[in-house]
């Protein structure tokens, strides 16, 4: 089936601008090991990474059910930053798991197949300006338009036999590289732990512009 998508995405790039063309549709999930729901939603992401190209997984370990059981060793301070403002932006009760977030426009409960394959079909529809990164070596430019401020943002994640658990490239650590306003920008890139992804986002977690895995 990857093989099958793999061609199709290679044609469609032929026809779509390459800003468009290159960055996938970044789905994250918010996660403990103390919650029930949760390996259904990693079993769920796996399929959806298996089966699609066109998206790219980063699973945030958040530490508010450690009182259930033991502590989530993977469990970051940035991961809640980030769920309490994907709450705030959706008008959300509260923070939940499994909590899954689709470019920053969509979200819900990622351990229900047809929510999540429903989810990706509308952030599909979405429309925003396009953004183009690239990597060069051990630097990145950025070309495009921005509404406003937007963050560049920085992610490590364990992937291929750095991953010892059973989520889909967990997260490890975070680094803002710095706001970004539109046109022609060139950054260093800090050393890569493990395995790095760029994701450029409106500020105060906005929809999600371009994401880019680095390669090492």
């Amino acid at each position: 089936m990857k093989h099958i998508l793999a061609s199709l995405a290679v044609s469609a790039a032929l026809l779509a601008p390459a800003a468009l063309a290159q960055s996938p549709v970044l789905v994250e999930l918010f996660a403990s090991h103390n919650c029930r729901a949760c390996p259904k939603a990693n079993k769920t992401l796996h399929e959806v990474d298996a089966d699609r190209e066109d998206v790219f997984i980063l699973t945030w370990s958040v530490d508010y059910w450690d009182y259930l059981g033991a502590k989530d060793p993977m469990a970051m301070v940035e991961s809640e930053d980030r769920q309490r403002g994907y709450v705030d932006r959706f008008r959300l009760r509260g923070p939940y798991t499994p909590q899954t977030v689709y470019n920053g426009v969509e979200q819900c409960a990622g351990n229900k197949p047809a929510n999540v394959s429903s989810a990706l079909e509308k952030v599909q529809a979405f429309s925003s300006e396009p953004v183009k990164v690239a990597q060069k070596g051990d630097r990145i430019t950025l070309d495009g338009k921005a509404k406003g401020l937007t963050d560049i943002w920085y992610i490590d994640y364990l992937d291929g036999e750095d991953n010892t658990t059973n989520m889909v490239h967990p997260v490890t650590h975070v680094t803002a590289l710095g706001p970004w306003l539109g046109g022609h920008m060139e950054l260093e890139l800090p050393e890569c732990l493990s395995h790095c992804v760029i994701v450029v986002q409106e500020a105060g977690f906005g929809p999600v512009l371009a994401t880019l895995p680095l390669s090492r």
